[in-house]
């Protein structure tokens, strides 16, 4: 047996290779660290195949013993460093189709996130019916089972972002006894499927270890509901598996003719031996490596949107005038006008999207919807537009005016879901009506901000094109989504784009490295916004995850602060009738977002951690703290219990920390430091309450 090592300077990676050709990667970890618990050759493959005729070797809920990648030898391998990216490829063959896997592995410098995709090509004579392939395969994740949690998060519409922690024990339980049992089958899998990717779940999880700290997160970078994850046992060690879109689940197949090629979905895997938070805080600073620069990534401008707890999808002009007043005096940035601007007032401006075209009856006067949009630039802001481009109504006038091809049908018929056909951004009908449509808003009407909400999940996909599966043509569409977001933002590089689908039901990476503002909820309830707030740095970066802020005229005082603060460690979303508010109310908007203002330069460098764990959809207490080398930002707020709780906040151990309650200034909080254990004692009398706390080194 043969070994080679790569990594970058903080993440170590090291593959054995036997003499009959098989690779393993072997260890994971940090440079130079030793783990003797690991086996000298770890068990899994690096990717998995299945195709029809080539299935399983060990039958189960496990993929990892496919037939193929059980059979591909190792080819060769090769290495570059450029732009701070080291890349390692991997080729391997299987000699009996002649499938050619190339692994590909990718580390950004200083980020111990290892990146992977495959990229099959069949160098075979005959076609091969790709069922699933696993963009990633570890099989030396750790040995100390016993002491193993999974980590996952449910995701639901309201719900976003509820983390959950189980024993890996309880899923891959031990099998050995007095005479030895071989492999299980079965593993803990999770998966997304049909056009939200992470409706139900987040396309993530992560095995940590209660005693040592060494934490494994990992995420499907996909835009598309297909993916799974499947982790267990595997020869005594923890293995772990990240798929795409697979036949049994996703109803995709790929046809693989003798010379074409087919690439994976990409993946990410994270690791530190600092716990969970350590984990998360690695992948903040991947996700901020992989995505498309953007000056609003820095500038974090503060948002008013017309619709949660305020006009909810019933603009019109003389609805909108005052509120612009009062978000330009709040100190906004940009307004957006939400759903609804473009429906007459007697139609449902649900199943008449498509079109793109403002209202008369909404906006009556004669410079229509522009008397607002020009009135939105006069007091300095931004205006914004709610889209949803991706669908058409079936009362649109569009429904009938692009060809059946540029929607999504299977069995010949187009998919219908709650009142809307699905258009296919494959089909060059279907792109150039877009492509107008923001042309006309952006280049036309001087709109800087783009709301694109996607509201229906019209199933297991298209199968659009001859022998295509629904599947294939989900992903073929989802990849050209990604392609005309990409061609929008090259044409308007200063568009400001919002990612949204029912809330987070579209939190991913794909379009997170693409999209500068992630919607995190539709939550009306401010105390149940509370968790999903603290916990949306888990999915986005906090400079891209907007929250809503949105008083009602009927709000205590501490509940207009209680839902200020949950926005301030994120983006601002700022909503709520707020001409209603009374003078003191209206004060504590206008503070928090001076606030934030003065704070935000600190938030695209920060990380997260969580210093009462991560929340519980009832937890009484909830805590999210961002971090800088100098500052450290911590948002608590009390819904619930005993009046007192102790944050701990392990990387200021012995630091004399000054202290500060920033917002509100007006709160009774107590505060006090305890430097020997990182600890910071909050009392907050009320509940609902809530404050923003900093500590400066």
């Amino acid at each position: 047996m043969t070994r080679f090592q790569w990594g970058n300077d903080v993440l170590a990676a090291e593959f054995a290779l036997t003499e009959d050709g098989v690779l393993r990667l072997e260890r994971l970890g940090a440079p130079g660290e030793s783990h003797p618990e690991y086996h000298e050759a770890a068990p899994a493959p690096i990717t998995a195949v299945t195709a029809t005729g080539h299935g399983r070797n060990w039958s189960g809920n496990r993929w990892i013993h496919s037939a193929i990648g059980e059979r591909l030898r190792h080819k060769d391998h090769y290495s570059t460093h450029k732009d701070g990216l080291s890349t390692l490829t991997v080729r391997l063959h299987d000699p009996e189709t002649g499938l050619v896997a190339e692994v590909v592995y990718r580390l950004a410098d200083g980020v111990p996130v290892l990146r992977a995709e495959v990229l099959l090509r069949n160098e075979g004579r005959i076609p091969l019916h790709l069922e699933a392939v696993a963009s990633l395969a570890v099989g030396c994740l750790t040995e100390a089972l016993e002491d193993a949690d999974l980590l996952w998060a449910d995701n639901d519409w309201l719900a976003e972002c509820r983390w959950q922690r189980r024993p890996l024990r309880e899923t891959s339980p031990a099998l050995d006894g007095r005479v030895r049992t071989g492999n299980g089958r079965g593993a803990f899998v999770l998966a997304g499927q049909g056009a939200w990717a992470s409706g139900g779940k987040l396309p993530m999880g992560g095995l940590t270890d209660r005693r040592s700290g060494r934490t494994w997160l990992w995420q499907v970078e996909h835009n598309g509901g297909g993916w799974r994850w499947e982790c267990g046992e595997r020869e005594h060690a923890a293995y772990l598996a990240l798929f795409g879109p697979s036949e049994s689940l996703h109803a995709w197949r790929h046809t693989l003719e003798p010379g074409a090629e087919f690439r994976t979905v990409p993946v990410a895997l994270a690791f530190s031996a600092d716990g969970p938070d350590g984990a998360f805080a690695a992948l903040t600073e991947h996700r901020r490596a992989t995505r498309r620069p953007h000056p609003d990534h820095e500038r974090l401008p503060v948002i008013f949107n017309d619709y949660m707890n305020c006009l909810m999808g019933d603009p019109t002009t003389a609805k909108l005038l005052p509120l612009v007043d009062a978000a330009a005096e709040a100190g906004a940035e940009y307004f957006v006008i939400d759903a609804g601007w473009y429906a007459d007032e007697a139609e449902n401006w649900w199943n008449t999207v498509g079109a793109w075209e403002p209202s008369r009856t909404r906006f009556p006067g004669a410079r229509g919807i522009h008397e607002v949009l020009d009135h939105i630039r006069d007091l300095g802001m931004v205006p914004g537009l709610w889209l949803e481009p991706e669908v058409v109504g079936t009362g649109s006038a569009v429904a009938n005016a692009l060809p059946d091809e540029a929607f999504f049908r299977r069995n010949g018929v187009r998919v219908v879901e709650a009142g809307r056909y699905h258009l296919d951004l494959r089909h060059p009908a279907a792109r150039a009506h877009l492509d107008r449509v923001v042309d006309r808003l952006v280049a036309e009407w001087g709109v800087g901000y783009l709301k694109l909400d996607h509201n229906v999940d019209p199933g297991p996909g298209t199968s659009a094109h001859p022998g295509e599966s629904p599947g294939a043509g989900l992903l073929g569409h989802h990849r050209a989504h990604l392609d005309w977001l990409d061609g929008v933002l090259d044409r308007y590089p200063r568009l400001v784009v919002e990612n949204c689908a029912s809330g987070g039901m579209r939190m991913d990476h794909a379009l997170l490295s693409r999209l500068q503002v992630q919607s995190t909820s539709d939550q009306e309830n401010l105390v149940h916004y509370a968790p999903i707030a603290a916990a949306a740095p888990t999915a986005v970066t906090p400079e891209q995850g907007a929250v809503w802020a949105y008083p009602r005229g009927e709000d205590t005082l501490d509940e207009v602060a209680f839902t200020m603060a949950s926005a301030l460690l994120g983006r601002v979303h700022l909503s709520g009738r707020i001409t209603e508010l009374d003078p003191e109310a209206r004060a504590l908007v206008h503070e928090a977002v001076a606030v934030y203002k003065a704070i935000r330069a600190d938030l695209p460098v920060a990380l997260p951690s969580w210093p009462l764990g991560l929340p519980a959809w009832d937890d009484p207490w909830v805590a999210l703290a961002l971090r800088t080398p100098s500052t450290t930002y911590v948002t608590a707020w009390r819904r619930g219990g005993e009046p007192t709780t102790t944050l701990q906040l392990p990387h200021l151990v012995g630091v004399d920390a000054r202290v500060n309650v920033l917002y509100p200034s007006t709160s009774p909080a107590a505060v006090e430091w305890h430097a020997d254990r990182a600890a910071l004692s909050l009392t907050l009398p009320a509940a609902p309450s809530a404050v923003l706390v900093r500590l400066e080194r």
